[in-house]
């Protein structure tokens, strides 16, 4: 597999050095709501390219990504490129798997977090595999341009497993999170500080389910909806009714997932969109649905479909109402999509 893994990986660049598109092309539906279509970076000097993040900052885009000849690598760290309006800065290193022992691990799944107030905040894991990992945090005063200095969580916070986490009205912060030490588990950790301490929930159990990378949804009052990757083929979904303190049993949804990462987020006008692979097997296509009440989804918006994997997506919505979209492009390239909403598609009618 491992073989396999590093021919993909090979191939994937050369097509993405040779400028090769593979995917649903200009036609593919819904297109028309997509407004900005590129890259972070013109090409890759790094073996691999995987697992970005974005959010905005003040008037500004920040990204991140994990970048090195492959995963799990002692070489892979945290990458970063911002954007100010005039495109996309060349990509710096933000963080590395450095140890004060001298020892040196790799980098993962980096998560970029804006709280209301205070500096943006940098998450991400250091280990030979997530089975080990530990979480660290950076910040940074100057929205995205230097970081402070690398911090640990504590014992037991791990921090967002891939996913951004939301803030309350109240101004409790909530991170989507799991664990993969002992099975497949995930959990919410919460911050009364703007993200700069925490504590951990409970596991949130479903019968034999293994499930990790949860996303939050933000329904009415104090209801939330989890969304997760499972083993399973599908899509998992928890529901809290108080406000991210207690959470139903996970469950499976209909919807179909390669055991691959997904990402959702809750618009201004209420709708709910999820960028996820609609496939049993593989990491293509890649598709953002849309529902109204988080239960009933409708694929809107094909974002790639050939052959190739498309994954590990983030979304976010920005102040201007624009939804941005970035996602791993073959394990080489991060791909950034810049969609307006209003020209989605709407929810069926229930």
């Amino acid at each position: 597999m491992l073989l396999n893994r590093l021919l993909f990986r090979r191939m994937s660049s050369w097509v993405a050095e040779a400028g090769i598109r593979v995917s649903g092309g200009p036609g593919r539906p819904g297109g028309a709501a997509v407004v900005e279509d590129g890259f972070l970076f013109a090409g890759s000097p790094w073996g691999m390219s995987h697992a970005s993040t974005i959010t905005a900052a003040g008037d500004r885009l920040v990204a991140a990504w994990f970048a090195g000849s492959l995963e799990s690598r002692p070489d892979v760290r945290i990458l970063v490129s911002v954007n100010d309006g005039s495109g996309w800065s060349a990509p710096v290193q933000a963080a590395d798997g450095l140890t004060a022992e001298g020892g040196r691990y790799a980098c993962w799944n980096p998560v970029l977090f804006q709280p209301a107030r205070g500096p943006l905040l940098l998450f991400y894991k250091v280990g030979r595999s997530p089975r080990s990992w530990w979480g660290m945090w950076r910040a940074s005063h100057d929205r995205g341009h230097t970081w402070g200095p690398a911090q640990r969580l504590p014992a037991g916070v791990l921090g967002p497993a891939k996913n951004k986490p939301v803030q309350l009205p109240d101004g409790e912060v909530l991170s989507p999170s799991s664990c993969e030490a002992d099975g497949w588990r995930i959990h919410v950790e919460r911050s009364r500080d703007q993200g700069l301490s925490w504590e951990r929930g409970p596991s949130i159990a479903g019968h034999g389910l293994a499930a990790i990378q949860p996303s939050l949804l933000v329904h009415g009052g104090d209801t939330l909806q989890l969304l997760c990757r499972t083993r399973q083929r599908r899509i998992g979904e928890s529901w809290s009714r108080d406000g991210g303190r207690s959470w139903s049993p996970l469950r499976l949804t209909s919807l179909p997932n390669p055991n691959a990462g997904t990402d959702a987020v809750t618009l201004a006008d209420g709708r709910h969109l999820l960028v996820y692979n609609p496939s049993f097997r593989r990491r293509t296509p890649l598709v953002l649905a849309l529902s109204a009440d988080g239960r009933n989804w409708r694929d809107g918006l094909v974002l790639e479909s050939g052959a190739g994997e498309y994954s590990y997506p983030a979304v976010i919505q920005t102040a201007d109402g624009r939804v941005h979209v970035t996602y791993s492009w073959n394990l080489s390239r991060i791909r950034h999509l810049v969609i307006d909403p209003d020209r989605l598609p709407g929810p069926p009618p229930w």
